[in-house]
């Protein structure tokens, strides 16, 4: 019940003893003051908000409801009160009333809680059930124009407010340099929920937060730099409750977590303990552990587009708060505008979304020590209030150009679910963005499909026909990612089966640029066999070995298979979670990875700064980079057969480094035949030695430093069929 006010001569008191005074309208959220908690809310269009205070997370009623009076509380289109004497771990939740003109944009409904934007935890320890927060009647004949008076809180999940006291122990971002990173994506659960996880790493709480730090020393040796992990932002795990995977009977659930309900808020059900917020403090520690590895953390986020679904869907926070204003309305503001292909699309340009996602960005990078974030579907934030796509989007301005995200990593998806496409145009400056390019050349390429050589060399050295005026490491090269084929079902499928999810095989892209070799799915044929791991190697290769920053799928190192589906999106289960006895079955694949990273890491000459530019800056005959047939003439890039070589000078000149590297020559064959590769000539003094040679079986395919294979006078290479080599210059 709403408690009056009566004011005294110390301020204003509610009717039952809870002193509370003004506030004031900034900062938003719950914010801890020396003699209470201070609180505020953005709201233009309300006619009264009503603060709910909570003793637990099940009540199904507020000890308190504070209805704010507008005189006194509040600035302009900011809500605001202080209370006092209440602390860290308090439940709290609004209230706020206005019209109900849908046809109008507005959706206010006083029946309904709501959670604030700016919360940073919410209650976890219990299974939520927000299937009744509707703002209209949902069997009703007028749909979503109804009204509903139903009240509910009844399993609703509740702000906490949060102390963001931590003992960091001097503790930063780490901020490796792009064009040194090495990104490992995974899942928060996955990389330690499955039963061989807990078995390898004796994992006390696996799929949390706490768990991650168990995993650390894996990912050191493993040798990667950057860790990103889908999001980790609450959202409602339960959203697919009514679907069941028709093989396994299982209730599917919302497992990638691209459905945002609390933007500030790291998931509850991703921590040992949620009750009070200890999820804040427990993702801290585990920042802290993998800083202190020398790993840093890059979160995917999703401004995009919230979980509150299209006209018909929950009314959670922004949509009951001002609908008018967080959301892209069409012309018919009934219904919303849907860029984001999940129903609805935030308006990341208007200047109070704008505010709201530099303030959420500022607060993972201040308060949680966050390195960079990957903006799941990134062209909706160049977009307008009306859709339209804009020249200088004044979010991505304000993000690439914010003082305090300078040293952030912002790594952009560099396209949406409208038709926008921006890779190598993303706007904004600095930005990085997934390059989906690179992808879609390397797998046409080692399928061998024809005349791709041209387009595969020019992914490998950088894609400046996409970053012209731009660096190499924008592009974020990747061949696999969660959303489609693993690494070895990219080479064990031509169809997606995806029959698990529920959708009758519909959904997930048909276009996989795959190939089994022979048989669709696992098999015993050994020469099958052979050829996929080959091709994994190269692949693996390709990756590491190109200009730009790669981004390698967690478990693609060992072989991790979902079966062929490549929209596992639903499958919390041993389908998505990493499997480390791969490791044990397949360790020639691990064993590969690990020292390929470390080849990388040890050669300045590929981790480029510059584009290449085919010219000879150190004056000693060689340009930076040179292109050859196997006959070591000039390519034919209207050639048909996908065969390249490539040699890089390490001068210190050519690679914009310190220190000379060694000259690096790698030689590709994408055909079915032996092709005889004419050597180039080494500089006087030095003679080329083999690293690489994924036809060789382990541990020959890749040699340890200081153990590579010198080639002496030889001045052929024989190329095996569907494979690739390394030499480097070495002293004679």
């Amino acid at each position: 019940m709403s408690e009056s006010l009566k004011k005294n001569n110390n301020g204003w008191t509610s009717v039952n003893g809870l002193e509370i005074r003004p506030g004031r309208a900034y900062p938003f959220g719950a914010i801890i003051d020396p003699t209470g908690v201070q609180f505020s809310l953005f709201s233009r269009h309300a006619t009264s908000v009503s603060l709910l205070l909570f003793d637990n997370e099940g009540d199904f009623a507020p000890a308190h409801e504070i209805r704010l009076d507008p005189e006194y509380h509040r600035t302009g289109d900011c809500w605001h009160v202080l209370v006092k004497k209440i602390k860290p771990g308090q439940l709290y939740l609004y209230r706020v009333d206005g019209p109900y003109q849908p046809s109008e944009g507005h959706r206010f409904n006083k029946h309904r809680v709501l959670l604030d934007p700016y919360a940073k935890a919410l209650t976890g320890n219990f299974q939520w059930d927000i299937s009744k927060a509707f703002g209209f009647i949902p069997a009703h004949p007028d749909a979503d124009l109804s009204f509903s008076t139903e009240e509910s809180i009844s399993n609703f999940p509740k702000c906490i407010v949060i102390d963001d006291g931590f003992d960091w122990e001097g503790d930063k971002p780490l901020n490796h340099p792009l064009r040194r990173a090495i990104i490992y994506e995974s899942h928060v659960v996955g990389l330690s929920a499955h039963p061989e996880a807990q078995r390898k790493f004796n994992i006390k709480n696996p799929g949390t937060f706490s768990a991650i730090k168990q995993i650390i020393p894996y990912l050191r040796e493993l040798g990667i730099t950057s860790l990103e992990l889908l999001p980790v932002a609450e959202f409602d795990t339960s959203k697919y409750r009514d679907r069941i995977n028709p093989i396994s009977g299982e209730i599917l659930e919302n497992y990638w977590g691209y459905s945002t309900i609390a933007f500030f808020a790291p998931k509850g059900g991703y921590a040992h303990s949620s009750a009070r917020g200890e999820q804040v403090s427990e993702f801290k520690q585990m920042v802290k552990e993998l800083h202190r590895a020398g790993i840093e953390i890059i979160l995917d986020i999703v401004f995009n587009h919230s979980g509150e679904g299209d006209q018909m869907g929950h009314t959670l926070s922004f949509r009951g708060i001002d609908n008018r204003i967080y959301y892209m309305l069409a012309p018919n503001p009934r219904f919303y505008m849907n860029y984001s292909g999940c129903g609805n699309t935030l308006n990341c340009n208007h200047p109070v979304m704008q505010e709201f996602i530099l303030q959420c960005l500022h607060y993972w990078v201040q308060e949680m020590h966050i390195d960079g974030f990957r903006f799941d579907l990134g062209s909706i934030l160049g977009r307008d209030s009306n859709g339209k796509l804009m020249d200088n989007p004044p979010v991505l301005e304000r993000i690439a150009q914010d003082p305090v995200l300078r040293d952030t990593k912002i790594i952009a998806e560099a396209w949406d679910a409208g038709g926008a496409y921006q890779v190598g145009q993303f706007p904004g400056g600095r930005w990085a963005e997934w390059n989906d390019r690179y992808r879609d050349d390397v797998r046409a390429f080692w399928r061998g499909d024809p005349y791709k050589t041209n387009s595969f060399a020019t992914r490998l050295a950088g894609s400046e026909d996409l970053y012209t005026g731009r660096k190499p490491y924008h592009s974020i090269n990747y061949i696999t990612s969660h959303d489609g084929f693993t690494l070895v079902d990219l080479v064990s499928y031509e169809a997606k089966h995806n029959q698990a999810n529920g959708e009758g095989n519909r959904d997930g892209s048909n276009n996989n640029l795959s190939r089994n070799w022979g048989v669709e799915g696992p098999t015993k044929n050994r020469r099958i066999n052979q050829i996929r791991g080959q091709m994994i190697h190269n692949f693996l290769s390709t990756l590491l070995l190109s200009s730009g920053t790669p981004m390698l799928l967690g478990g693609d190192e060992f072989r991790r298979t979902q079966n062929g589906n490549n929209n596992a999106y639903c499958q919390n289960n041993p389908l998505n979670w990493l499997d480390y006895s791969l490791i044990e079955r397949h360790p020639e694949s691990h064993r590969f990875a690990r020292l390929l990273i470390d080849f990388r890491k040890a050669h300045p000459a590929l981790q480029r700064q510059e584009f290449f530019e085919g010219r000879d800056f150190s004056n000693n005959e060689v340009p930076d980079i040179g292109w050859f047939c196997e006959k070591g003439k000039p390519m034919d890039w209207n050639r048909s057969e996908n065969i390249l070589g490539l040699r890089i000078d390490g001068s210190r000149r050519e690679i914009h480094a310190d220190d000379d590297d060694a000259d690096i020559c790698m030689f590709f064959n994408a055909t079915k035949r032996v092709i005889r590769f004419l050597i180039p000539q080494a500089h006087e003094g030095q003679t080329w030695a083999r690293v690489i040679d994924t036809a060789q079986p382990s541990p020959n395919d890749i040699l340890e430093p200081g153990r590579e294979q010198a080639i002496g006078n030889a001045i052929h290479y024989r190329l095996l069929a569907h494979s690739l080599v390394v030499l480097i210059g070495i002293r004679a």
